[in-house]
């Protein structure tokens, strides 16, 4: 794969570490994988007992488990929908919700507009004429974010998506109690701040209508046995979560540093991941990927996106990359 191949593959998402191996096959193992923002250090969560990954998950755990997040998020349990991760939703709610005009930022996660324009939608720049509103809060890749008051009175003129991937590393931007009044609907994610992506976990918060949408099309078993187990485990865990948020700022103010020091200039971000602007980014990905190090380019040729070292080996080869010394 040329150079101008291996950037366009990897600027749709992050995580593609198969990808990456056949792309670079003399870079050296094992990959560091910062094309994500994905906390790098989990949750300790517990896995299934055999019994329970020996049968069809009980209702009675799944309502649990949507009354252990509603409680975290502030958010009445009637309004909470389990899915097998935010993707699940964002793919399901255009024909859940079957309009045609959306808003959707083009400077955002790329797979809302995908999954609008798969079904026929129109895809708009500006909400006022749409039909709905999509909104990352805070916004991946620059970490922007929309006033609560601005997302609230929007639901009240058409329907308003927030998705809330992020919002666990502040979550005084959540709009999540607020789900359900009007047309809003709010997007929750598990895998990523409690870094358990695998497990694909993920929430809706919204009115009868659009609960009763999803479960009908996600059936009677949504979730895996670990899926359930893991989050009833971990959204009670207030103080593991405070923990984190104070770690997580510390390690993103730590990777600014780093990243400044190479002469990449910080524009956004969250505690999670971090945007870089520098005037020779496409050299510098080919550069880190070649010494196994995959992070997340951009269509936008000065940009770059990285997610978070966890181990102290990991930092001093990331630095050790930047600095041109592997």
């Amino acid at each position: 794969m040329d150079a101008a191949a291996a950037l366009e593959a990897f600027s749709r998402h992050g995580g593609r570490l198969a990808a990456a191996r056949a792309a670079f096959p003399a870079a050296p193992q094992p990959w560091l994988d910062l094309s994500t923002g994905i906390n790098p250090r989990p949750y300790p969560a517990p896995a299934a007992s055999q019994a329970a990954r020996a049968r069809l998950p009980d209702p009675e755990a799944l309502l649990a488990l949507e009354a252990a997040a509603a409680r975290a998020f502030d958010a009445p349990a009637e309004r909470v929908t389990a899915v097998p991760g935010s993707e699940a939703a964002i793919r399901l709610l255009p024909d859940v919700l079957g309009v045609r005009r959306v808003a959707v930022a083009a400077d955002t996660y790329g797979g809302h507009a995908e999954a609008w324009r798969a079904a026929g939608a129109e895809i708009l720049d500006q909400p006022q004429r749409a039909d709905a509103w999509v909104v990352v809060n805070p916004n991946n890749p620059d970490g922007r974010t929309v006033a609560s008051d601005e997302l609230v009175a929007s639901a009240s003129r058409r329907w308003t998506i927030v998705d809330e991937a992020f919002v666990e590393t502040d979550p005084q931007l959540s709009v999540a109690a607020r789900a359900g009044d009007g047309r809003l609907i709010v997007l929750r994610s598990f895998g990523k701040f409690y870094g358990l992506a695998g497990l694909r976990l993920g929430f809706v918060v919204a009115d009868d209508r659009v609960t009763a949408g999803l479960r009908a099309r996600l059936g009677d078993w949504p979730l895996s046995a670990d899926a359930l187990a893991a989050g009833q485990a971990a959204y009670p865990d207030t103080a593991w979560a405070e923990r984190t948020r104070r770690r997580l700022g510390r390690d993103a103010a730590r990777l600014d540093r780093l990243l400044v020091r190479a002469g990449l200039t910080p524009v956004g971000g969250t505690s999670l991941f971090r945007l870089v602007r520098a005037p020779d980014a496409r050299a510098t990905f080919l550069r880190l990927a070649r010494a196994g190090i995959l992070c997340r380019p951009f269509d936008d040729s000065q940009l770059l996106r990285f997610g978070l070292p966890g181990r102290p080996a990991d930092w001093a080869r990331l630095a050790a990359a930047l600095s041109g010394d592997l």
